[in-house]
């Protein structure tokens, strides 16, 4: 029953699932989604928002290669903010604050209007499995459906126990049922697999909270969003308010009388928590020279008095939680709609899995999102992508798209992923990515859009309008570093904002490198630039103003980039013998044998690899 062969099945339908869906099916792909619940498609399980740090920068590379995430975040959002504008631009992050039902239902929706994304309601509890190549999964009901490729996006819900202090339940979320069957038929067919945890904070009811003890948290006047695309965003006055409160030691010694009780600390969680998103008991616990800790005040949505308690992710006991919030500021009569629960899962270590996202032990099987063992939706929208892209493209015998640690956060995360692996929930940093001047968010498109359009997931409207925008930033770029303004002038407008003249006449480029002058100061103070600039968008002039301001250190990056491109295109034999290199450590050869690197770059950022056995490599494969 329901044979109907598809190209591709994509199990779960969260952020990978319909990331790695809707790809797939607008490169050509016929792709069934299969979940265990159509009414929680897209669902933000944990807090309503997308982005922040290293995490913006993500969505826009999603959306930059055609994926949906930025343009959901976008048409659902109820506050923009681009974090730490304080800081070099290498460093801001965009960040929404989202309606979480809004964005569930513009996800589903942009989903239902692709065509080729086909949907089914069940859960998927096995592989069809032939020769060591999978054909297509069976369901709970019975079902067996077919494919060339598919994509495992399971979440927190293969063996999935939810953990509320001493209470236990079997679950992938609250009231959800957990997966079965997959992780112990992929153990049978030698798969390594390992447990994790998450958790997330009580979801309370605003009317009970008093916001006039609390710091407010406006939204930015200038709403970026994510999407490089023409998408109708709220007007900066329409954003709902955020507030900040804080812990006390009050707070935490409430929180200590239920530790005796808390499935953390009392060995009933096997499995290891997101090290940078710890559980409040954990904060208290790890930090007990700090008196108090930062919570943040989200609404879930405009039509809903549902506040969500960032930075309170908990599984103590239900009273417990409740009597600790009481006494933090405005939330001495606050009311439950639930408590915070932890949840523990398995996942498999992504050194089983090659570049594509795809296993090596299981053709064409891919693994996107929570599997792998990442945390966040953005981590798992990205993968999905990925994932969704390669199996195209493998399955139609073209080349596999893989994105270099220079190229995208994208290929920062999978390369981590896929050369260290993580025995914890791994979450995306800036200071992750050794290029981080290169990957910034507002650059997204300029360095991805192009790479979109080659494989099929960019259109030729979009492509043009791209090429269109590129050289508009060139244009830009040209007149700043060919036109002068008088001594005169140039002098006044520096005294006028009391930086150091000038002896000789100087080009306006050479102007804008001084940290207090900005492009927009320029436009402002000299009409000669205004009338040449003043046609161009915020995005075009800021765009050029970084690429003048930041050269010095973009070339820097470039040129490390090509000396490391020089061990990324050294290429290792698939069926290299390392125990015939005797110089090689023994933990190097251990890490090789098992990783089978493809690359000289990629056996030099394997864990435990010294640069000594990457030198040995070299002269032994130069022999």
């Amino acid at each position: 029953m329901h044979n109907l062969d598809y190209d591709i099945i994509v199990v779960g339908a969260g952020h990978a699932g319909c990331e790695a869906a809707a790809i797939a099916a607008n490169m050509g792909s016929r792709v069934l989604l299969i979940t265990s619940n159509m009414q929680t498609i897209a669902q933000m399980s944990c807090n309503p928002a997308m982005g922040g740090i290293a995490k913006g920068q993500i969505v826009r590379e999603i959306d930059a290669l055609g994926g949906y995430s930025g343009m959901v975040s976008d048409k659902s959002m109820i506050q923009f903010r681009m974090l730490n504008k304080s800081k070099g631009p290498a460093m801001w992050s965009p960040r929404t604050q989202n309606d979480r039902m809004l964005f569930a239902l513009t996800w589903r929706e942009h989903l239902e209007k692709t065509d080729r994304v086909f949907f089914y309601q069940d859960a998927v509890n096995r592989l069809l499995v032939d020769n060591d190549k999978v054909i297509g999964v069976h369901t709970a009901r019975g079902n067996n459906f077919f494919a060339k490729a598919v994509i495992l996006t399971n979440g927190t819900f293969l063996n999935g126990i939810i953990h509320i202090g001493e209470q236990q339940s079997k679950g992938g979320r609250l009231s959800e049922n957990a997966a079965y069957g997959i992780t112990e038929q992929l153990v049978e067919l030698g798969f390594e697999t390992d447990r994790l945890k998450t958790g997330t904070p009580p979801r309370v009811d605003g009317r009970s909270l008093d916001y006039t003890k609390m710091e407010k948290q406006d939204g930015d006047t200038d709403i970026v969003g994510f999407s490089y695309q023409s998408v109708e965003k709220i007007k900066p006055e329409q954003q709902k308010c955020c507030y900040i409160t804080y812990t006390n030691e009050k707070v935490h010694d409430i929180l200590k009388t239920g530790f005796d009780k808390s499935p953390m600390f009392t060995g009933r969680i096997e499995g290891v928590g997101p090290r940078y998103c710890p559980s409040i008991e954990d904060k208290i616990n790890r930090f007990a020279d700090r008196n108090r800790h930062q919570l943040f005040v989200e609404p879930e949505g405009w039509n809903t008095v549902e506040i969500y308690v960032n930075g309170f992710s908990t599984s103590l006991p239900e009273e417990v939680q409740l009597k600790a919030l009481q006494a933090v500021p405005g939330f001495e009569h606050c009311r439950f709609f639930r408590p915070g629960y932890a949840i523990e899962y398995d996942y498999f270590p992504p050194i089983q899995l090659t570049y594509t996202l795809e296993t090596k032990k299981i053709e064409n099987l891919y693994c996107a999102g929570q599997i792998n063992g990442t945390t966040g939706y953005e981590e798992a929208a990205c993968q999905g992508l990925v994932a969704g892209i390669n199996a195209h493209l493998k399955i139609n015998q073209q080349k596999p798209f893989i994105l270099s640690r220079s190229q995208a956060y994208i290929g920062v995360l999978i390369d981590d992923l896929v050369c260290k692996g993580t025995d914890e929930p791994y979450r995306m940093f800036t200071s992750r990515a050794e290029f981080r001047t290169l990957l910034r968010q507002d650059n997204a498109d300029m360095r991805l859009t192009g790479l979109g359009f080659e494989i099929g997931t960019i259109s030729k409207e979009r492509h043009l309008k791209w090429l269109t925008k590129k050289n508009r930033v060139e244009e830009i770029l040209l007149f700043l570093q060919k036109t002068k303004v008088s001594i005169e002038d140039t002098n006044t407008f520096l005294q006028g904002i009391q930086e150091p003249t000038i002896m000789m006449n100087q080009p306006l480029a050479k102007l804008l490198l001084r940290p207090h002058v900005s492009i927009q100061d320029l436009m402002n103070n000299f009409n000669s630039v205004q009338d040449m600039l003043g046609h161009y968008s915020l995005e075009e002039l800021e765009q050029a103003s970084i690429l003048l301001k930041y050269e010095r250190y973009i070339e820097k990056e470039k040129e490390l980039v090509a000396k490391m491109e020089t061990l990324e295109c050294t290429m290792i034999p698939e069926n290299f013998d390392y125990t015939r290199v005797q110089s090689l450590s023994n933990e190097a050869k251990q890490k090789f044998i098992k990783i089978k690197p493809t690359t000289l770059g990629q056996a030099s950022r394997i864990s435990g690899v010294n640069p000594s056995d990457i030198q040995i490599l070299m002269v032994y494969m130069g022999r």
